[in-house]
This record gives C-alpha cells, sequence and structure tokens, in this order.
C-alpha cells in the first residue's frame, strides 16, 4: 500500500514536471515554439519529450536552461520570429547553419552569454546589426554564405574575445573596419568573395599576433607586402583576386604554408625572395602567384620546399628561362608554369613526380619531345602554344581516354590514335598531324583461289566503269574549257612565272616598296597550314598584284587589302608601312607570339610574310564589318579606316549580314552590351592573361569586328611591336577623340594598360550614346568632345540623358545608366583613378541584360 502510494507520488511529480518544462516562459516552451514556427516536421522531434532530451539540444545540470542549440540543416525556413530563441537567456552556443533563413529577431542580441554564433550558409540578407557588439563573451562568429550587404558594423571593436571570424560569401562593401585591431585574440579571419574596398587598417599585421589564417580573397582591397609584417603565427594567408601592389619579399612570413597571392598587381624581381633568409621554405605546402606581374627569373629556392604540393606560378613577366629545377619535389600534386617564358625541353626528370595531378607548360617556347609521361595520377595535362615536335608517345595516347583534360594543340607534334573523335582531334590536337600509316585490308590476303573468278568478273566492270567516266569527265572538261582557261592562267601565272622585283604599290595616301628579288622565293608563313607552300607571289595573285579595287581600307599601320589565299583560305592582309627597327628574326619571332594568341573575342592572326622592309600580317577576314561603321550608320559604299566589312564588299553575300547598323542588332541593348562586354574581355585577356601583358595603344570603335557569327572581336593587337623603337611618335599617341589625357603633356610616360582603359571607356561610351568621339552634336555643349559631355552628365546625375534613343527602349535604363558610370571610371583623368580590364570585366558581367 505504501509503495504504491509513493509510486503515484513519483509519477505525478514527473508528469508536472514535463508540464512545467512546456509552459510559457520557460526555455523548453521558447525552443518548442522555435521549432514549430520554423517549419520543423513533428516526425523530426518527439514534441512529448523533454526539451532537453531532444537532439541538438543541450541543457545545464539541473535541466532547468537551455546552453548549446544545434539545429543545423533541418530545413528550417523564413525568418526567426522574436519570443523564440532570443529568450534563452542562458544560450552559450547557438548553431543554425545550413538552413533556408531568411531573417533574425530583434531580441537575438540580448544573448549576452552566447560564446559561438554559426549562421552560416542560410538566405539572411540586409546589413549586419551593429548590435552584434553585445556580444562580449563572442568567440567564434560564422555568418559565411548568407546575403548579408552594406559595410562591415564598427561595433565590432566590442569583440574582444573573439577567435573566430569567417564573413565570406557575402556582399559586404567599404573597407575593413579599424576597430577590428581590438579583436586581437583572432585566430582566423576569412573576408573572401565579399565587395570589400579600400586598404587595410593602419597596424592591420602587427595587431594579430595569434592570427594562423587570413583569408581576403575576391574583394576589390589594395596594399602592399609590409601589410602583413608582424603576424608571427600565419601559417596560410590567402589574398588572391585584389589589388595588392608592389614586392612580395614581405609577404613570406616565417611559419607560412599556404601563400595564395594570385590575380593582384605584384611586381618585382621574384629572386628577391630567396634573400629573405628568415623564411623557412621546409614548411610551405601551397604556392600560388599566377597572375600577377613578377620579373627575373623562377627562384631556386624550391629544391628546399620538399613539402610543396600545389604551385602556380602562371601569367607573370619572367625572364626567358630552362624548365626550374623541380624533381626534388616528390609530393607535388599540381604544377602550373603556363606563360613563364620558359625555353629549352621538358625535363625526363618530371617523370619522378609520381604523385603529380596536373600539370600545365602551355603557352612557352618549349621545345623537344613530350618525355612518356607515365605518371599514374596525372588526370589534366596542357603542353598547347608551344614549339614541341617529334611523336606524342603512344603509352601517353593510351591514358587519355582516363584523364580528365588534355591539350596538345598548336605544336609541331605528330601522333597515331585511330580511337581519338574528331571533336578531340579539333580542340586537343589542333595543328598536329597523325602519323598512322595506311594499312592494307587484311581480308584480301584470306581469300581463297574460289573467289578468283568473282574478282576478276568485278575487275572488267570496274575497268568499264571507269572508261565511261572517263569519256564523260573528257566532254564536260572540253565544254568548260574556255571558262577556266582564264581563272587558271590567273591562278598559276605567278607561281610558274619567275617574278622579279623591287615591286612597288601605291594607294590614295602612301607609296609602298616591296625590295625582294624574286617573288617565289619569299615565304608566308601560315601558322595553322605549315605545310602549304605559299610565296609572296601567291599574295600576288590574291589581291590581284595589290590592285585598288582589293583595297579594303588605310589605316593608321598601313593599306589592308582582302584577297583568298590556295586552300580557299578568306584573308585580309595588312601591310605595315612604317618602318621598323627590329631585324627580320626579330620581326618573325614577334609575329610568331603574336599568331598563338588566341581568345573567342581577339581576330586571330593567320599568319605573316616578310617581304624586304615591309612585315605583312594577315589575318582572318572578318565578314560582318567593324563597329564604327555599324554603329555609326555609315551607308554601303562608304569606307572609313581599317573597315573589312561585307557591307562594303559583298552587298549581295545572302550569309552576311546586310547593314545592321541601321536596323538591326544595334538597336538592342543586349546585343551594344554584348559587344562591350567581349572588347573587354579581350582587353582583359591581353593585358591579365598574356606574359609579358600586351598594350594594344590604338582601342577604337574601328578596331572591334563583328565575325561570321556576330561574334566581337578586337583587331590590331599588338603591332606596335613590330615596329620597334621606329614607330612615329604621332602614330604611338592613338586615335583622334581617343587620346588619353596623359598623352597631352609635352612629356609623357609610355603607353601603360592604363592608356587602354581610358580608349574602352570611350570605345564604351560610343556603344551607349551613338554619338562619335570628337565632330558630333553634344546638346548644350558646344566646344566639348564625347568623354566631357557624359562625364558632366553623369556628375550632375542626369546620365539617362545622354542614352542613344535607339536602345532607349530596349532594356532596364539604370542597367545603361549603370554602364555609362563604368565609362565615367574608365575615361578618368589621373591613370591611377580608372579600373584595370580585370574590374571592367566584372562590372560589366554584373550588369545583367534583359529585353523588354
Amino acid at each position: 500500500m505504501g509503495f504504491c502510494f509513493f509510486g503515484s507520488i513519483l509519477a505525478l511529480t514527473l508528469f508536472f514536471k514535463l508540464l512545467a518544462s512546456q509552459q510559457p516562459n520557460t526555455d523548453g516552451f521558447f525552443v518548442s515554439e522555435f521549432f514549430q514556427k520554423m517549419g520543423l516536421a513533428s516526425s523530426q522531434v518527439n514534441l512529448s519529450a523533454p526539451v532537453c532530451s531532444w537532439e541538438g539540444v543541450f541543457c545545464d545540470k539541473d535541466n532547468e536552461h537551455v546552453v548549446q542549440l544545434v539545429a543545423s540543416g533541418l530545413g528550417l525556413t523564413g525568418s526567426i520570429p522574436d519570443t523564440t530563441i532570443g529568450k534563452l537567456s542562458k544560450l552559450h552556443s547557438l548553431d543554425l547553419s545550413n538552413n533556408k533563413i531568411t531573417g533574425l529577431p530583434s531580441d537575438l542580441w540580448s544573448l549576452g552569454l552566447l560564446k559561438t554564433l554559426n549562421l552560416s550558409s542560410n538566405l539572411i540578407s540586409g546589413p549586419l546589426p551593429s548590435n552584434i557588439g553585445n556580444f562580449g563573451f563572442l568567440e567564434i562568429l560564422d555568418i559565411s554564405s548568407n546575403n548579408f550587404s552594406w559595410e562591415i558594423p564598427a561595433a565590432m571593436s566590442s569583440l574582444v574575445s573573439l577567435q573566430v571570424l569567417k564573413l565570406n560569401g557575402n556582399g559586404f562593401e567599404q573597407s575593413i573596419p579599424s576597430g577590428i585591431l581590438n579583436c586581437r585574440s583572432l585566430v582566423t579571419i576569412d573576408l573572401s568573395s565579399n565587395r570589400l574596398s579600400g586598404s587595410l587598417p593602419d597596424g592591420f599585421g602587427a595587431a594579430f599576433l595569434k592570427l594562423k589564417t587570413l583569408n581576403l580573397a575576391g574583394n576589390h582591397i589594395f596594399g602592399r607586402d609590409s601589410d602583413f609584417s608582424g603576424m608571427k603565427s600565419i601559417t596560410s594567408l590567402n589574398i588572391s583576386g585584389n589589388l595588392f601592389e608592389g614586392s612580395i619579399m614581405g609577404v613570406f612570413q616565417e611559419q607560412l604554408k599556404i601563400i595564395d597571392l594570385s590575380r593582384n598587381q605584384f611586381q618585382g624581381h621574384i629572386s628577391q625572395v630567396q634573400f629573405n633568409s628568415s623564411y623557412n621554405w621546409s614548411h610551405l605546402v601551397y604556392l600560388d602567384l599566377s597572375e600577377n606581374q613578377l620579373s627575373g627569373e623562377i627562384f631556386h629556392n624550391l629544391s628546399q620546399a620538399q613539402n610543396l604540393k600545389h604551385i602556380n606560378l602562371a601569367c607573370n613577366r619572367f625572364s626567358r628561362q630552362d624548365f626550374p629545377r623541380i624533381e626534388m619535389l616528390l609530393n607535388l600534386e599540381y604544377l602550373n608554369l603556363s606563360k613563364t617564358s620558359l625555353t629549352g625541353h621538358i625535363p625526363d626528370e618530371i617523370l619522378q613526380l609520381v604523385s603529380l595531378n596536373t600539370l600545365d607548360l602551355s603557352g612557352n617556347h618549349l621545345t623537344g619531345k613530350i618525355p612518356v609521361l607515365g605518371i599514374k595520377n596525372l588526370q589534366l595535362l596542357d603542353v598547347s602554344l608551344n614549339n614541341l615536335t617529334g611523336e606524342v608517345p603512344f603509352s601517353l595516347l593510351e591514358k587519355l581516354r582516363w584523364m580528365e583534360r588534355f591539350n596538345f594543340s598548336y605544336n609541331n607534334l605528330t601522333f597515331c590514335d585511330s580511337k581519338l573523335s574528331n571533336e578531340t582531334l579539333q580542340t586537343a590536337f589542333f595543328g598536329s598531324s597523325s602519323s598512322c600509316p595506311i594499312a592494307a585490308n587484311p581480308i584480301f590476303f584470306q581469300k581463297g583461289r574460289s573467289s578468283h573468278k568473282g574478282m576478276k568478273l568485278a575487275l572488267a566492270l570496274t575497268l568499264s566503269m571507269i572508261c565511261l567516266l572517263s569519256g564523260v569527265l573528257l566532254f564536260l572538261a572540253c565544254g568548260c574549257r574556255r571558262k577556266a582557261r582564264m581563272w587558271a592562267v590567273k591562278q598559276t601565272s605567278y607561281r610558274e612565272q619567275t617574278i622579279s622585283g623591287p615591286f612597288s604599290f601605291q594607294t590614295d595616301s602612301t607609296t609602298w616598296v616591296a625590295d625582294v628579288k624574286q617573288a617565289n622565293s619569299v615565304p608566308v608563313v601560315i601558322f595553322e597550314k605549315p605545310l602549304l607552300n605559299i610565296t609572296f607571289a601567291d599574295l600576288l595573285s590574291a589581291t590581284s598584284n595589290f590592285d585598288r579595287g582589293t583595297l579594303l581600307a588605310e589605316g593608321k599601320f598601313g593599306p589592308v587589302y582582302r584577297g583568298f589565299l590556295p586552300g580557299g583560305i578568306h584573308v585580309a592582309v595588312k601591310v605595315l608601312v612604317h618602318g621598323s627597327t627590329l631585324t627580320d628574326q626579330e620581326a618573325a619571332r614577334e609575329l610568331e607570339c603574336l599568331g598563338r594568341i588566341k581568345h573567342p573575342n581577339l581576330v586571330p592572326l593567320t599568319g605573316y610574310c616578310l617581304a624586304g622592309d615591309q612585315r605583312i600580317a594577315i589575318y582572318d577576314y572578318m565578314e560582318n564589318g567593324n563597329l564604327q561603321n555599324l554603329l555609326h550608320d555609315l551607308p554601303l559604299g562608304i569606307q572609313i579606316t581599317e573597315d573589312w566589312s561585307t557591307d562594303t564588299w559583298e552587298q549581295n553575300d545572302i550569309n552576311g549580314i546586310q547593314n545592321v547598323g541601321s536596323e538591326g542588332l544595334l538597336t538592342t541593348w543586349r546585343f551594344r552590351h554584348k559587344i562591350a562586354l567581349s572588347t573587354a574581355r579581350a582587353l582583359a585577356f591581353l593585358h591579365h592573361g598574356c606574359s609579358p601583358p600586351i598594350i594594344h595603344r590604338d582601342v577604337k570603335a574601328s578596331s572591334v569586328y563583328l565575325d561570321y557569327d556576330l561574334e566581337p572581336r578586337l583587331s590590331d593587337f599588338g603591332l606596335a611591336k613590330i615596329f620597334g623603337n621606329g614607330l612615329d611618335e604621332e602614330i604611338a599617341r592613338g586615335s583622334p577623340g581617343y587620346v588619353p589625357p596623359e598623352f597631352s603633356h609635352p612629356e609623357y610616360d609610355p603607353p601603360t594598360p592604363k592608356s587602354d582603359v581610358y580608349c574602352f571607356g570611350v570605345v564604351l561610351l560610343e556603344l551607349i550614346t551613338g554619338k562619335k568621339p570628337i565632330g558630333d552634336d553634344y546638346p548644350e555643349e558646344k566646344e566639348a568632345n564625347l568623354v566631357s559631355w557624359v562625364r558632366g552628365l553623369v556628375r550632375k546625375n542626369q546620365g539617362l540623358r545622354a542614352i542613344d534613343p535607339k536602345i532607349l527602349d530596349t532594356g532596364p535604363d539604370d542597367q545603361m545608366v549603370e554602364a555609362l558610370k563604368i565609362g565615367y571610371l574608365c575615361t578618368a583623368d589621373l591613370p591611377t583613378k580608372r579600373p584595370t580590364m580585370q574590374q571592367i570585366v566584372g562590372l560589366l558581367k554584373d550588369i545583367e541584360p534583359t529585353s523588354h
């Protein structure tokens, strides 16, 4: 009896305690309300059980207060309501990562005991409240991969106990607040993939003596190597994709294992690093210095970095040098030395790198054969754009089908593999030739004597058919002889006759002479068809002896002719008539380099010819004209500088686009944006993707063409290099209307990438306004030019007035005005105020044109 009474009392006590735990104003009630209002399915939690027994809920020893809540990846959706988790007054740790939360409660900031807050990988947007400073005990803050915006609040200075700060993958803007220097206990800082700008706060490096990991990648922060001095504990540094410049010597701190300085503007001789005796190279595991402006030879200290697994030094300005010694780096998994001016052979010792997964040696001057790369783990291989010769090892060809990516294009290689698809041959073996022998069909040697009669009968029928066809062909040949005779004589006359020079040709504005003795003895180099035996005599034939009837235009570098070379190659032939100080060998080397530069938005250099003192560049013919003709609606038959358009020369060509500028695609904002972005990509490639960078020097509307598929392409890149020091000063300054302000000074510096940026800005303003750079009608500005007129309107916030009426209703006004502002940045008076072409590409990509 007493036992039953005691049991009843115990059961009632447990019942009322459970009931009390779910009563209002208890932690159990607040957590229960939170889960129910955030869409947690009842099947995921037993609501009848005590809250402290729920998975992810941890309470104090009295099971009265929740001290830790882990609700990661539970599919919670929507904004967190007030009077739920914001009332858990004893909460020390909160993890709501990997959900679909869109907003935070106002009472969250009252959790003054919080030490860990993880809101990563949600959908929270808007500014981060300055109430974040209420968390004075916070040690870990992770709000990465959300949509937070505006600036990082200055109240971060109150988080003096903070050890881990992760704000990456958001939209934070402006500069890093100086108050962050108060957080001296930080061990990890990740601010990558935001829109931060400006410089680092003064004393940034010295403030974080405990910092081990710093990631600032993918922002617009500028600074120098000295900003990181004093970080004595740093082991991982990633500042890629920013605007840091100067030397890299100060970046190499003693304990660093991971160094990523890629896609910045670091300069100077790379050998300076090897004199930094305090750095212990044996610590280094990951090194990426790609896409900077580093010079000199690749440092020799790599032999000491025996733990190195990843090296990327691509796209810098290194001196020509032999392949570096890396065979002792036995742990190496990734090696990218593309566009680093390597010469000589690929060493056989590279076979010792048995862990290698990626090998990129493209865009160098490597010669000789490809070694037998029997590396088991190799998945990516790129040796394109070199001077490699010989046979691709059969063992390597056998391995290709298990590799992720490979490229052998633009070399002088041979190979034999009948299993390669046509697509693979075009993309990965372009310019290579097959060395497979033509084998007889073995079935012919397995026939028995019983089949001889059948074979004789088949042979007799075959001979009869051949005789019949020969008679028909002879008849047709006689009938067509008159029509073909004149063409045949025209095509063969230069080849079959010995033509002596020199040759003189005249246009309306110039006379040029090709001082060659025998036209048949001067070769024409066609890069992608090296076996074609084409000479200067073929150029004479293709252009009707450089007749004025084939003259397309007369540009600042010289006349441009149109012609068809043997093999049906449709080309534009540009004669560079101004004197060059380069020898034939030097000019050939420069033209060969230009021929290797391939980009979807560049007009390809097909080949060249050195005819006496004349340098002749041969380009792919651009069927749909240039931007200046199309944009300014020049009538058919009107030629301007360097117009290769079908509008002028093939009015009846049904495959071309007739008069696109007046009624076609250029009357849409979407297509004009495409032209702007494509031209920006071409220039960004020349500035940041070539080693050394190529400065165009003459970006203008007439140098932007549309090919057969209406893809915008930039022409004439790198031509100034062919003249050496012989380029006329007036030509070097640029074209009227496109001359940067700094060129107007009596003693101006040589052209830089920022002078190209100015010229691109003028083209961008032409695209948006439809007006010419000079000599057009600028409302209310009689003495103005295009740049000064637009810049004045942008400063007055009246950019909409400048938009071309033809495109005004074809897309959102704010996108066009935003593009005007990009043109405003590009045409700043001071070169240092102009963005890089890489940044311009990003800004234009942020504008997504849509049609009304």
